[in-house]
Order: C-alpha cells, then sequence, then structure tokens
C-alpha cells in the first residue's frame, strides 16, 4: 500500500467538464485524443502521483477529477503545461481546482489528510468549507468541545475516513474536507447526524459537494463519450 499523503505535502484537485461537441468527432480521433491523455497522465503519475475519479453519473457540471500530492507546489503547473499541450484539452473545461496543504490538525482526535493514493475506498466524497469568523472569535476550549462532538459522531461510522487539507492563504475556501467510503448511503447518514451539533451552526458554506468515482483514468473517458 502507498504511504498516505504526508505532512506539509500539497493536495490539489482538478475537475474537468469535456465539452459535448468532442463526441461528435469521428471514432479515431476520440480514442487517439483519449490515449494520449491517458499517456501523459500515466507519466505525470510516475512522478507526482494522481488518483483519477469519474463523475459523469454523479455531477452534470464536471465529468473527472484528477487528485495529485506533492511536496512541490511547482509540481502542479508541470501537470497544467502538459494536459494543456495534449489533444483532449481543446475540449476541457476546468469547472473547479482547489489547492490545499496537509498539517497537523489544532483539536484532539482529529484525522489527517486526504489518502489520495490508497485502495481502499471506491467513492471519495470531498467539498471546500469555510466558517463563520464567530468560529474564530471562541476560545480553543470551546471549540475542542464542538470538534469533540463532531469526532464522536465520525466514531459512529467506523466504514467512513474523514479526512481534512488547509487552503488558508493558498485558496479561496478555508478547507478541502473528503470522505472516502465505500458506501454512500451511510455517509448520507453521517452528514444528517453532524448537521444537529452545535458546532455546524459556524459553518458558512460547504458547496459544491462533489460524489467521485475512483476508477482509472480510461474508464472514466469511456464513460464520457
Amino acid at each position: 500500500m502507498s504511504p498516505s499523503l504526508l505532512e506539509g505535502e500539497y493536495a490539489k484537485l482538478n475537475f474537468y467538464k469535456l465539452d459535448r461537441s468532442w463526441r461528435r468527432l469521428p471514432e479515431d480521433e476520440k480514442q487517439a485524443s483519449k490515449a494520449e491523455f491517458a499517456s501523459v497522465i500515466s507519466e505525470i503519475g510516475s512522478d507526482t502521483p494522481i488518483t483519477t475519479y469519474g463523475l459523469t453519473g454523479t455531477r452534470g457540471d464536471c465529468d473527472i477529477m484528477l487528485a495529485q500530492a506533492s511536496m512541490d507546489l511547482g509540481d502542479f503547473d508541470e501537470t497544467a503545461r502538459r494536459i494543456n499541450h495534449t489533444r483532449l484539452a481543446g475540449y476541457l473545461d476546468q469547472s473547479y481546482s482547489y489547492l490545499a496543504v496537509r498539517r497537523q490538525t489544532q483539536y484532539k482526535h482529529g484525522g489527517g489528510g486526504p489518502d489520495f493514493k490508497d485502495d481502499e475506498f471506491k467513492y471519495f466524497i470531498v467539498y471546500p468549507m469555510v466558517k463563520k469568523r464567530e468560529w474564530y472569535q471562541l476560545n480553543q476550549e470551546e471549540r475542542q468541545a464542538m470538534m469533540g462532538d463532531h469526532f464522536k459522531i465520525g466514531h459512529k461510522y467506523p466504514s467512513i475516513k474523514i479526512n481534512t487539507t488547509y487552503s488558508f492563504g493558498l485558496d479561496d475556501q478555508e478547507f478541502v474536507v473528503g470522505f472516502e467510503t465505500n458506501e454512500p448511503r451511510e455517509f448520507v447518514s453521517l452528514v444528517m447526524e453532524l448537521r444537529e451539533i452545535p458546532g455546524g451552526f459556524y459553518t458558512e458554506s460547504e458547496t459544491p459537494i462533489f460524489a467521485c468515482v475512483r476508477k482509472p483514468i480510461e474508464e472514466a473517458l469511456d464513460a464520457i463519450g
């Protein structure tokens, strides 16, 4: 099994939508563009790991998601450059993009960062999150008590892995939160419980929400056309 996202390692989530005009291309052109794109992703992943997901069946505004981890922020520039030089890039729109970093939580019994390299889970449910400013006016003890309630509920669902990475000063959101699971129905129950605890009242926003299905990039592209 590959190691988890390291302390201080950057995480980049790129969501793409493939323009419908691509589907009208001759079949040989479509196959060639998919093969080239898959080859480039494989080559990039040999240096800085990329995990690929499909969203064709779960969202209407994006088709694939690429999750990449690196200690060097510049690696994401190189990934974008290489993707932008593929034939498929002419039909790709980047619907969403999130940048975060793993760091130690300040709360006891907290989780780590997303393990993009773990083969155990089929689904990765991810969303950006922003806390209300009032949250930061509470003292550490008050926040710890509310986070303790959060962790207690999470422990009721051991089949769901809760992950948090931090975006303060790097991106528009404050956190990128991810949940890995093999059963999304259990995740629905988890979120319903979390809505009822006091800490939830200090959330400013936590959308959009992406239900990503882990699959090889070839399968994700085949689902599009």
